[in-house]
């Protein structure tokens, strides 16, 4: 990767472009500068609510002006925040959360680029050559060996470490250790500390480039004019550049790595280790470096959200742009009308034979089923007469009631009176059949136009079975009149 061009030209370019070098030139540099540090960098937060950040900047503020008079920094916090946020200063990023109506503030990269470099003006006593050469050759021993393809290079490369590994432990047996001295300690303590600080910031570059990528998907759905496919393949293509980018395989190995739990472990325990040594101890480190992988964490699980945000967005654009199709299919419909009302009255001289008037439709499941046609089975035998005897009570036993006869009674009931109630006739004439009898008075009644039955009165109707058991029901009142009894 080749260095751009430090010329006249792109270094006036970059001063009147740069959020960062906009910063170092601002009136307020100190101010801004000094704030967001203690916001942001120290306690390593990535991003607090607006009422936090106003809250903390009046603070400032009223100490400031407390110091420096009334007139130091005349705006309230609010609006420096919102100037600070906005397009042509860049310093902080303004943005809604998911579920949250409170906007949030966080650093821009270039920001915590500037103040990482304002703070590492005068920050060490000492500069770690040695740990840096030495980082510089593993760096290149790894270069080397991982891009080695012969593997007889590869092996004598590993027989190499092993001898050195096992000259090591024969020194160790023979009571020859070799320790690093505290300078060599807290050198490397530094540069660790230092390196683990940037993965924040650089955590804000990988999270500001998906962020780009998000802008640059919707300002291409909003303005495209092709087909479904054709933007899809755009938009994934795109999607796939960068996870497929040197930034993001990189990006996705370190959070392979942190999400490791048996690396977690490890990491916190090396980390234990190294800062309970007296050299680092003197150091006084943070100590919120003690978790500073939480804070990876953290700033990991931010980049994956805007990552899932560029799912969500393509899933709502394949919504809407289903949407927009059924519009235009309805809007082609009403047109059709609009041009079918405006020549009812003058028909054009034309015609257009039509198969259907209307589509129909018909589901694969409404089609019946196959089913083979009944044969029906003839017998040929010839009847022949029996000579077998069957015994015929069973059909002599049936209850046969004489209606003729329950018609005797009822006239021959009324020679004396005008009308009577099926009790009283029961009364006057037993009940011989018991309530076979007893409905076929009914039946006649129903038969009989004289005759009135009341659903809503009851009458009981007693009388003695064959056997002298006395049997009682209840009845509709029936009444049987002489005027048209046959």
């Amino acid at each position: 990767m080749s260095l751009p061009p430090v010329d006249y030209a792109y270094l006036e370019t970059l001063r009147r472009k740069h959020p960062a070098w906009r910063l170092l030139l601002a009136d307020h540099a100190p101010l801004i500068i000094s704030f967001l540090y203690q916001c942001f960098i120290a306690p390593n937060v990535r991003s607090l609510p607006e009422q936090d950040v106003a809250t903390r900047l009046d603070d400032t503020l009223f100490r400031l002006r407390d110091e420096l008079g009334e007139d130091a920094f005349p705006k309230p916090a609010l609006e420096y925040l919102s100037d600070w946020a906005g397009d042509d200063r860049a310093w902080l990023r303004k943005y809604f959360p998911a579920n949250s109506d409170e906007p949030h503030y966080d650093l821009t990269p270039a920001t915590e680029r500037a103040i990482q470099w304002i703070a590492g003006l005068e920050q060490q006593a000492f500069i770690g050559a040695e740990s840096r050469l030495k980082l510089v050759f593993d760096l290149l021993h790894q270069i080397v060996q991982g891009a080695e393809t012969d593997p007889e290079a590869r092996i004598r490369d590993l027989e190499k470490k092993r001898d050195a590994i096992d000259t090591e432990i024969e020194e160790i047996r023979a009571g020859r250790m070799a320790f690093m001295d505290d300078t060599q300690l807290r050198e490397r303590f530094l540069q660790m500390e230092s390196t683990a600080r940037g993965l924040l910031g650089d955590f804000r570059q990988v999270e500001q480039n998906f962020r780009e990528l998000d802008r640059q998907v919707r300002e291409r759905i909003t303005t495209w004019e092709g087909s479904k496919g054709d933007i899809l393949e755009d938009v994934l293509g795109d999607r796939d550049a960068i996870t497929d980018s040197d930034q993001g395989r990189s990006f996705q190995a370190f959070w392979d790595f942190l999400m490791s739990p048996a690396q977690q472990e490890e990491f916190t325990e090396l980390l234990e280790r190294s800062l309970g040594l007296e050299p680092v101890a003197e150091l006084e480190p943070d100590a919120r470096l003690r978790r500073i992988h939480y804070d990876w964490l953290a700033a990991g699980e931010s980049t994956q959200r805007t990552v899932a945000r560029l799912s969500e967005q393509l899933r709502r654009y394949l919504d809407d742009q289903a949407w927009l199709e059924d519009r235009r299919i309805m809007t082609l419909i009403r047109e059709v009308e609009q041009h079918a009302l405006a020549v009812r009255e003058d028909m054009p001289d034309f015609t257009m034979p039509v198969d259907e008037p209307a589509p129909q439709v018909e589901l694969a499941m409404e089609r019946p089923l196959f089913s083979p046609p009944i044969k029906p089975v003839i017998q040929s035998d010839t009847l022949l007469a029996g000579d077998e005897t069957v015994a015929t009570d069973a059909l002599f036993e049936q209850a046969y009631v004489d209606r003729d006869r329950l018609r005797g009674h009822i006239r021959h009931a009324l020679q004396t009176r005008d009308q009577i109630s099926l009790a009283d006739l029961v009364d006057a004439y037993p009940l011989e059949q018991g309530l076979a009898e007893l409905v076929t008075y009914i039946s006649v009644a129903t038969d009989d136009d004289a005759a009135t039955i009341q659903e809503g009165r009851e009458q009981a109707v007693e009388w003695q079975d064959s056997e002298g058991a006395l049997r009682r029901a209840r009845v509709p009142l029936v009444i049987f009149t002489r005027s048209a009894t046959p």
